[in-house]
């Protein structure tokens, strides 16, 4: 049976005190008490104090990217090698805002995945279509370019030490959510596709996290669907009690 995973992206938010405190409190709330697997992703600049805090609980650390080459003249980037030095095990890949804002074409995403495998992170796979693809009826043939092209070169063994993401870009910080069917269609497509890829057993171990306006309201009719194996959370990961609302899907009246 697959884990549920439920990671907060923080993006360009929180300083290191914020992160750390943000931190401190989620692991005196979460406790040992058994639940999904639990990822947070604050900026670089928090990374090594919020790994700090989190040393020794269950709560797991992921970047928000990274550069393909492990070192060299690129002002302004971070390695694989750097992130796990600062305590991470995941990060975050192919974002649709690292695809938008910042033109990471699949080429790009597919050399920063191989970059995460070889530096020993587990990536976190994001793919999705925009509005405009949704209304063209290209959700499908557009995901399929990005896994082909994303995933070129990596085998079964890759896969299996990835997350994925599917993040329907019109979605994501528009109050506006894939109903948990459109989601699942989506997800099903997805895992029907690394099947014929990389056989049955890949497909049905693989984790595939839904990200667009997750929250506190709809995690519990996302999770509800066969191929929703979690959540990668944006705004409402920002703050503590929504956050762990979301962690605890299963009974939110407890928080």
């Amino acid at each position: 049976m697959i884990e549920s995973v439920i990671a907060g992206n923080w993006k360009m938010n929180k300083t290191i005190a914020e992160a750390v405190g943000f931190a401190s409190r989620l692991r005196e709330a979460l406790g040992a008490s058994p639940g999904p697997e639990v990822i947070v992703a604050p900026p670089f600049t928090a990374l090594r104090a919020v790994a700090e805090v989190l040393r020794g609980s269950a709560v797991r650390l992921a970047a928000q990217n990274l550069h393909e080459a492990e070192k060299g003249a690129y002002t302004g980037e971070i390695s694989g090698g750097m992130l796990r030095e600062a305590g991470c095990q995941y990060v975050i890949i192919g974002h649709s805002e690292r695809r938008t804002l910042f033109s990471e074409g699949n080429d790009a995403v597919n050399l920063k995945l191989r970059a995460a495998l070889a530096a020993g992170l587990k990536p976190i796979f994001c793919i999705g279509e925009t509005l405009r693809e949704r209304e063209e009826d290209r959700t499908k043939t557009v995901i399929e370019r990005q896994l082909k092209e994303g995933l070129n070169n990596l085998t079964a063994g890759d896969i299996g030490r990835s997350l994925f993401a599917y993040e329907p870009v019109w979605a994501i910080g528009t109050g506006r959510t894939a109903t948990p069917e459109q989601a699942e269609e989506v997800h099903r497509f997805i895992r029907e596709w690394i099947a014929g890829q990389y056989g049955r057993g890949s497909a049905e171990e693989l984790a595939i996290l839904y990200g667009g306006s997750v929250t506190p309201a709809n995690i519990a009719s996302l999770m509800l669907q066969q191929d929703i194996n979690g959540a990668l959370v944006g705004g409402a990961s920002l703050d503590v009690e929504s956050f762990l609302q979301v962690v605890r899907y299963n009974n939110i009246q407890e928080v």
